[in-house]
């Protein structure tokens, strides 16, 4: 079992920016990759940033290139989403996951996830 959970949600404006933090616990040793995921209201939920936990690869979205930067600490066993020049359109609640099973690539769906924290708000004003 792995426990996640997000912290550092809120209400910035525009142009500003934010800091999330999943701290894991449990079996953290055996997650493969590490990502954060959000969800807008009536939206799918899409991955917006992967971190491979021992290789220090990433993912990002497209409309969060150059914007977000995802990071691990292995001595906290934390993964923190930097994010920058927020727009209203980063809305969402956004949430982290672990995956457990190897896999050849960073994976982005929902469903090649296993475990998932609560999830935490972040709402951006214009």
């Amino acid at each position: 079992q792995v426990q996640l959970v997000e912290s550092g949600g809120g209400l910035v404006q525009a142009g500003g920016s934010l800091s999330l933090s999943c701290a894991a616990s449990g079996r953290t040793f055996s997650s493969k990759m590490m990502g954060w995921f959000r969800q807008a209201p009536g939206k799918e939920r899409e991955c917006v940033a992967v971190i491979s936990w021992s290789g220090g690869i990433t993912y990002y979205v497209d409309s969060v290139k150059g914007r977000f930067t995802i990071s691990r600490d292995s001595g906290k066993n934390t993964v923190n989403l930097q994010m920058n020049s927020l727009k209203p359109e980063d809305t969402a609640v956004y949430y982290c996951a672990a995956r457990i099973s190897a896999s050849m690539s960073l994976r982005t769906g929902r469903n090649d996830y296993d475990y998932w924290g609560q999830g935490t708000q972040v709402t951006v004003s214009s």
